[in-house]
């Protein structure tokens, strides 16, 4: 029987290569990206079963690299392992297309366990969280909105490289477009969310755990 072909992202080196020792004895691991960016390359290329990735890392962040993938029409599954355990950001990984959900307090074991679990087209969400997420879910109107969702994917591109200190030549060379349409989308950003300075725009993406 083939083993589960598994590419796995984060930006913590130590921890990524320790992870990987220890599901690479149940499952197949394919490939290690450091950033968002370098996650939609390898994810293109390989074609993997499933994505175990980070929400937080450089260039982009694992909730939009998993948007961008889901518009290839993969049927690559996505799980999330990250030590963040707020619930509206955990909603919005699921929004974007996650089949799982992990704190980087798990054991090896629930890893695996859980990718297994999202490559058989089940959803995964580690004990830890679960009770507090469903309720959530079921209780929460379909109206619900937030400032962050109104943003357009792009614009939390620009809005993600910008909190990382990038500038405006920088953002629009890794995006491949015009600095002119750059300045265009920052200062759309800040009209959208009712902001006045760059540095109440960093403020909001390290809030929204952008960076």
């Amino acid at each position: 029987m083939n083993r589960t072909r598994v590419l796995m992202a984060d930006d913590h080196t130590m921890l990524l290569d320790g992870l990987v020792t220890l599901v690479n004895r149940e499952v197949n691991v394919i490939g290690v990206a450091r950033d968002g960016r370098a996650l939609i390359d390898m994810a293109k290329e390989l074609r993997p079963d499933v994505i175990v990735t980070d929400i937080s890392m450089p260039d982009l962040n694992g909730i939009d690299a998993v948007r961008i993938l889901q518009k290839e029409a993969t049927s690559t599954r996505f799980l999330f392992l990250s030590m963040h355990s707020d619930l509206p950001l955990i909603k919005e990984a699921f929004r974007a297309g996650a089949s799982g959900y992990l704190l980087k307090v798990c054991s090896a074991e629930e890893c695996v366990m859980a990718i297994q679990c999202v490559a058989r087209g089940k959803t995964y969400i580690t004990p830890l969280l679960a009770g507090d997420l469903i309720s959530t879910l079921l209780t929460a109107g379909p109206q619900e909105t937030s400032r962050q969702a109104t943003l357009t994917l792009r614009q939390r591109e620009v809005l993600q490289l910008l909190a990382e200190g990038k500038t405006m030549k920088e953002v629009a060379a890794s995006l491949k477009i015009s600095t002119r349409t750059t300045e265009s989308h920052k200062y759309e950003i800040m009209r959208q969310l009712g902001l006045r300075t760059t540095a109440e725009l960093v403020r909001y993406a390290v809030q929204i755990k952008l960076v």
